[in-house]
């Protein structure tokens, strides 16, 4: 059976970390049609603090998924143009508070374009919708929640080993994480490897994993991987490295 059109609502995650103003410009020269802009750092993310990503309540992400047309039954679609990195958070956030309907768009707007489809200028205004406020986000991770337990670094091999660090005031990984890029999810055309593939890359992850990176966006897309892969959805540590750096714990440093 087909879904209405108004079911299905896309989302537009397009976000730079050294350009706030990428996304919202990229997004009025052309997007998918009827696709709607997010921003990740208004609409995904709350105040920040030690973290540069902490969810915001979710009161306040009830009310921007109304404000963005979504409700209880809609399919949200998301994409970006970085290969579901930055798309993979409001993936996560929706499943985080029991919105199963929510998709990322394989190989994002890149292939879309690809695929000779049409693109369309300007900015989308959703009918205003009402979303009821979640009591709470799962699979959320605290620092003190960690302790023990398996942990991913979804963050570049450069920035893992302390090699270099653009953003947060320590280089390194958090110790005793392994380092499993989020690159290594993807195909040479920028798609998410097949479910085989992706089971063989998080075999040896345990059961109890908390992924992170950065500021816990592109964690989200390692969150995606596994579920792929046909594993539970791991923890996620939102607050990431950016938090715990900023608190001065302790960082290791090298490729192991």
């Amino acid at each position: 059976m087909s879904r209405r059109l108004d079911e299905v609502v896309l989302c537009d995650i397009r976000w730079s970390l050294t350009d706030p103003d990428h996304g919202i410009s990229a997004y009025e020269e052309g997007h998918i049609p009827g696709a709607v802009f997010v921003d990740l750092d208004r609409d995904l993310s709350g105040q920040p603090g030690p973290g540069r990503h902490p969810l915001p309540d979710p009161a306040t992400f009830a009310a921007t998924l109304g404000r963005l047309g979504i409700t209880p039954r809609s399919e949200v679609v998301a994409y970006d143009d970085a290969q579901g990195k930055i798309a993979a958070r409001l993936w996560w956030m929706l499943r985080s508070i029991g919105h199963r309907r929510s998709r990322v768009l394989d190989g994002g707007l890149q292939a879309w374009i690809a695929q000779g489809r049409p693109l369309e200028s300007g900015i989308n205004h959703p009918a205003p919708a009402e979303y009821p406020e979640p009591i709470s986000f799962s699979g959320v991770a605290g620092r003190d929640d960690i302790e023990g337990r398996a942990l991913v670094d979804l963050r570049a091999g450069e920035r893992y080993a302390g090699r270099e660090e653009p953003v947060d005031p320590k280089a390194g990984h958090i110790p005793g994480a392994i380092s499993l890029p989020a690159e290594g999810n993807l195909s040479g055309n920028g798609r998410f490897l097949g479910p085989p593939a992706l089971a063989r890359r998080y075999r040896e992850i345990a059961s109890d994993a908390v992924v992170y990176c950065g500021s816990g966006v592109t964690a989200c897309h390692g969150a995606l991987a596994m579920v792929l892969a046909g594993r539970d959805m791991p923890d996620v540590y939102v607050g990431s490295f950016s938090e715990w750096s900023r608190l001065d714990l302790p960082v290791a440093t090298g490729d192991s």
